[in-house]
């Protein structure tokens, strides 16, 4: 794509940008990529000198790598991936120790096969090996991304946000004005403090001091297969993942209560050593720790493990993503996958307000969307949190939700949705969503010029409307209105066929109904059938999701 809005050349002093992101990990990196893709090429720094090798979050949704799979990097995540061939299976286990007797952890229920709901698979990457690639992507597209450099202030008035920044290698500091900044420096988030914005939630548990140790504990495996260990020692809360295939390097991550959150810098190698030992039941093991980020000595990171989801994700021209809105337990993976569709949900809508496309009203529309979503996925993963780590953990009282309800099943109520039903819970079955407005739009298989495709391909750059053989009015009125973000596909005219006649029962809606589908993949709007004046139906349509009222009118006004 074209990039729209970039960096600009400093005016007495001052860099330009549209966008200043603050944070380098994934949901920094993810807003980044999905800016970029939109045309808007915006600047993001991070204090440390380069990414981290940690692996942190080791899987991801089918529907976060449908996200990726627009932007044209699931094959690249695919070739990166640690898991590959069909009988791949993943083992959480529970135990005393590494070389103790083993229980299997409680899992999310998929309660449906993934294959049946998106044409993109899970994918077994590790998070330190899928932000190289964002970070290439975004390159690519035009993002300037800036290790070793602080936010040190930043002040906000009604055109924009005005920043300075430091070079942590030489102390230089220098202004920055953007339009928006987007706050993804974690979940001690120090953009979030200074706006005062409030955390609701149980708050965190304990921290975690996590580390990348070289250690061979295959005398501890004795054969048996394991991708991550929820162990009792030395303490409840401590795990052991490998991070690679013979088990010869691993994650070592132990629980600290918060008011021992000090005592995480003051690791010495021989505390963690003689703790890896322990939790491995060797007490002879040879044990080395790795610097975590490269070109630095820092062998220990410290997290937080806790549940807490920030009460605004934007104050006036500030918006919080990924960690620095919520926190949740890593039970179930569903945090990090959080942090990526905030940043596609947010990406659009920032860049069709930067392109004058929508007014500045559609940007209210990422707190009403994605907070109930974040306070979803904080509940689901709590209610997991018990069984995985044992005793001397509270559960949640909330019982947990299939698999794919979650992944797949989150559903929006905003202005930028027409017709969104308000009675109904806040994550549905793929049976329960049917192309409801507010929720994704469903995966169908469809067929062109011999080639199969699927309706999820036709998502992620602007909007689609989907219409049936039937629909030729709906066609005719799309065509008339011309907007340069629609694109229209009649399903069943002769030139794209439903590969299995399923499409209008997957969108609850007959072959002369239409649907108008967001660029982020999400129904905004569909009819009963065929109207009197489709022209109408459809420009007031687009008109309350864009915040205007009409396509011409949000166009006329940039």
């Amino acid at each position: 794509m074209t990039a729209i809005h970039g960096p600009r050349p400093s005016t007495n002093g001052v860099e330009q940008a549209p966008v200043l992101i603050v944070g380098g990990g994934l949901a920094g990196l993810s807003t980044a990529l999905f800016l970029s893709w939109h045309g808007v090429r915006p600047l993001l720094v991070e204090r440390h000198p380069d990414l981290l090798i940690h692996p942190r979050a080791r899987g991801f949704t089918p529907r976060t790598t449908e996200l990726f799979r627009q932007v044209g990097l699931e094959p690249a995540i695919r070739d990166a991936s640690f898991a590959r061939g069909d009988d791949f299976r993943w083992v959480a286990i529970r135990a005393d120790t590494l070389a103790g007797e083993y229980q299997p952890a409680d899992e999310p229920q998929e309660g449906e096969p993934m294959a049946e709901l998106s044409p993109a698979p899970f994918a077994p990457i590790d998070q330190d090996k899928l932000e190289i690639i964002l970070r290439a992507r975004a390159e690519e597209l035009g993002a300037d991304i800036r290790f070793s450099t602080a936010l040190v202030s930043f002040a906000q008035d009604e055109r924009g946000v005005s920043a300075v920044l430091r070079d942590c290698r030489g102390g230089q500091e220098e202004f920055v004005r953007a339009s928006f900044l987007v706050a993804a420096d974690g979940w001690d988030s120090p953009i979030r403090q200074r706006l005062g914005i409030a955390l609701d939630g149980p708050g965190p548990f304990f921290h975690v001091a996590t580390m990348m140790i070289d250690a061979d504990l295959r005398p501890a495996l004795r054969g048996r297969p394991v991708n991550i260990a929820y162990l009792q020692r030395p303490r409840p809360g401590t795990i052991l993942m490998p991070n690679d295939d013979v088990g010869k390097r691993w994650v070592f991550g132990i629980g600290f209560a918060p008011e021992d959150a000090e005592s995480i810098a003051d690791f010495s190698d021989e505390r963690a050593v003689a703790l890896v030992r322990e939790a491995a039941g060797l007490p002879d093991a040879a044990v080395t720790l790795q610097p975590q980020i490269p070109g630095t000595d820092l062998k220990v990171l410290g997290f937080a493990i806790g549940a807490q989801v920030a009460r605004q994700y934007r104050q006036q021209r500030v918006f919080v993503v990924g960690d620095a809105a919520h926190i949740v337990p890593p039970t179930g993976g569903y945090g990090a996958n959080a942090g990526i569709q905030d940043a596609h949900n947010l990406a659009w809508k920032l860049a069709w307000v930067l392109r004058g496309e929508a007014a500045p009203a559609l940007l209210d529309t990422y707190e009403a969307e994605r907070h109930p979503v974040g306070l979803l996925t904080m509940r689901q993963a709590l209610a997991l949190w018990g069984s995985r780590i044992g005793e001397g953990v509270a559960r949640e009282g909330e019982a947990p939700l299939d698999y794919a309800a979650v992944a797949f099943g989150y559903r929006y109520q905003s202005p930028a949705v027409v017709g969104a039903p308000s009675h109904l819970p806040p994550a549905l079955s793929s049976v329960e969503l049917n192309g409801q407005p507010g929720t994704r739009a469903p995966h169908v298989w469809l067929e062109r010029d011999g080639e199969r495709f699927s309706t999820v391909d036709l998502f992620g750059d602007g909007f689609v409307l989907l219409t049936g053989a039937e629909g030729g009015a709906w066609v005719a009125a799309a065509r008339s209105i011309a907007h340069p973000a629609l694109e229209i596909y009649q399903i069943g005219d002769g030139e794209i066929a439903d590969a299995n006649d399923l499409w209008t029962s997957a969108y609850g809606v007959a072959e002369d109904s239409a649907v108008l589908v967001r660029p982020d993949g999400f129904v905004a709007w569909r009819s009963e059938g065929a109207t009197t004046d489709p022209v109408a139906a459809l420009t007031a349509a687009i008109g309350q999701v864009l915040a205007a009222a009409s396509p011409a009118l949000a166009v006329a006004e940039a």
